[in-house]
């Protein structure tokens, strides 16, 4: 559910950055409160905020290039192994 909000968000986005990293920052502070409650686990928290923060530190083109990754979005993305 918040790998797809986070895309959602993302996309309505796609055009205007500043908006979208804002946006995400306003998520990820939801996620962080629902992380320290117990609500998400380490795993998917980890996951979200490997993305924000690429997200939110990303340049026009490296925006546009992550909101068309598919696999960017997949469950498990950049996850250690």
């Amino acid at each position: 559910m918040w790998i797809q909000d986070l895309r959602e968000l993302c996309e309505a986005n796609f055009e205007d950055r500043l908006t979208g990293q804002n946006q995400v920052e306003m998520l990820r502070n939801k996620w962080k409160e629902a992380f320290s409650e117990g609500d998400i686990d380490i795993v998917l928290f980890k996951g979200l905020e490997r993305r924000a923060d690429l997200l939110v530190n990303a340049e026009d083109s490296i925006w546009t290039s992550l909101l068309d990754d598919e696999d960017f979005w997949k469950a498990g993305w950049g996850s250690e192994v």
